[in-house]
Parts: structure tokens; sequence; C-alpha cells
């Protein structure tokens, strides 16, 4: 099986997929089960996995015997939210360790602040926390995050919410190529081609939420991200053939094919 190791655990699936956005949570439960996905983010601060005992429960609906929660740090803008809303989680959850680190520097674009980020990611590893952590597509600093104990490093692809797909493919395959962590693009997937190329290009996998829960019909946008994943880790492991202007040679033999020996190039019998 070609799985996704993350922090020694093996999944089948490399879609990871966020919970909000969607208007209700049964949507919510029908994109995630069509959707494959077996990890699924969080954002404590919105989300209520029973610190609201009279509002519904999103466990409910995504049951932890199914699935692995990942909770995020979404919304928060400096070290000590990031770190608070982490410890909630695991006092929430039971002691779950495993946890998607963001610290964003910027309200409008939500591009994360790489400053706050690290100080945050080095108390997490600190605290026995396992750390799957966003970051911008800039590879010393990718490397700089697995050097602190990061599980997995999750560079963004275009901004959060922007749909815009991999803009910068060349800072992505830098990344892949010195990582021995995984790898999964976070943010900015729109449709099922942009979650294609990032497993084309070697990507362990890809995270989105708002490509599916802003999508038309939610339930059958997660269906083909589904699909996109499958494929585009499939061409990766075969690997493409190299791209040439033109090809010299056909792409079927041409020894052994008949042709008339009386016919002249200018394609008038001899007579």
């Amino acid at each position: 099986m070609d799985n996704l190791i993350i922090a020694g655990k093996a999944y089948s699936s490399r879609l990871l997929v966020g919970t909000g956005k969607y208007k209700d949570f049964a949507e919510t439960r029908a994109a995630v089960d069509t959707s494959g996905a077996e990890i699924i983010t969080v954002a404590i601060r919105r989300t209520n996995l029973g610190q609201n005992p009279d509002e519904p429960n999103l466990l409910d609906v995504l049951p932890l015997s199914r699935y692995t929660l990942l909770p995020n740090t979404a919304g928060c803008y400096t070290v000590e939210d990031a770190v608070r809303t982490l410890r909630l989680a695991r006092e929430l959850l039971d002691g779950h360790s495993l946890v998607k680190l963001e610290v964003l520097g910027d309200p409008r674009t939500l591009y994360p602040n790489m400053v706050e980020t690290i100080k945050a990611a080095e108390i997490l590893v600190k605290e026995d926390f396992q750390v799957m952590v966003y970051t911008s597509d800039d590879p010393i600093l990718a490397r700089q995050l697995e050097e602190i104990g990061c599980v997995a490093i999750m560079p963004l692809a275009s901004l959060i919410g922007s749909g815009m797909g991999i803009l910068n493919p060349w800072n992505l395959q830098i990344i892949i190529e010195n990582a021995t962590v995984p790898v999964i693009v976070d943010a900015g997937v729109g449709t099922a081609s942009d979650a294609a190329i990032a497993m084309e290009l070697g990507c362990d996998g890809v995270l989105m939420n708002t490509a599916i829960a802003a999508a038309q019909n939610p339930v059958l946008m997660a269906s083909a991200m589904k699909k996109a994943v499958e494929a585009g880790r499939e061409a990766y492991l075969a690997g493409r053939m190299a791209k040439k202007l033109y090809s010299a040679s056909p792409s079927s033999p041409v020894s052994g094919i008949i042709a008339s020996s009386n016919t002249h190039k200018d394609g008038h019998k001899a007579s």
C-alpha cells in the first residue's frame, strides 16, 4: 500500500479536508465522507468540540473512532494565542497531540507570520505536540521548521481561500526535494486540477477546505478532489515522459508497413 505516513501512523488517503464554511453539519459529514479523507482539520476557536455543551458538537457527526482530528490554530495571530489554543485542544481531546499550527500575519491575506510560527513551533515541540505546520513556500524556512521537529511541512500553494492554485511550483519542488518529513500543500487549491498538479510535483498530500465547501456542489467537488489526488499520486509514481518541443520518432513503428513500390513522391503512379 502507498500510504501517507505522519508521525508514525499510516493513512490510505492523501487528501486532508477542513470542516468549516459548510451550511450545516449534515453537509460537512456528506462532503467529508465522499472525500475519503481520514484526517480532518478543526478550527478550535470556531468549532464546538464539547466546550459549549448547549451547541451542536462536531464530534457527533465526525466521530473520533473513524477520523483523526487535526486541531488547528486558525484565527491566531500571536505565539501566545496559538500555543494556548492547542493546549486547550489537547485537554478537550484527552491528550491528543497531533495538531496543525498556523500563526497568521495579516487578516486580509491570511499570510503566515513566519517569525511567530517558528517561535510557536519550538514551544509546542518541546511540549511533545506532533506539529504539522502551515508555512510560506520559502525552502529555507521549511527546512528550519523540520529541524525544529515538525512532523509535516505544509506550504501554501497560494493565499488561503483564494483558489488561485499553485503559483510557484519551483519553490514547492525545492521543499519536496529537501524534506524528510511529509510535504502537504495547504491553501490555495481551487479545483481538481490544482490538487492533481500538487501531487504530480511529488507532494505527499493536499489539505483543502474552501475549494470543497465553497463549490456550488460541495459533495460532488469532494468526489472530484478525491480522484484528483489519487490520479496525481499515480502519475507521480509512474513518472511522466520527458517534455519535448516535438518528437522526431513516431509513436508507432513504421517498419513493415506495406507501401506501393510504384508510387512516386509526388503521389503519381508510375506508368
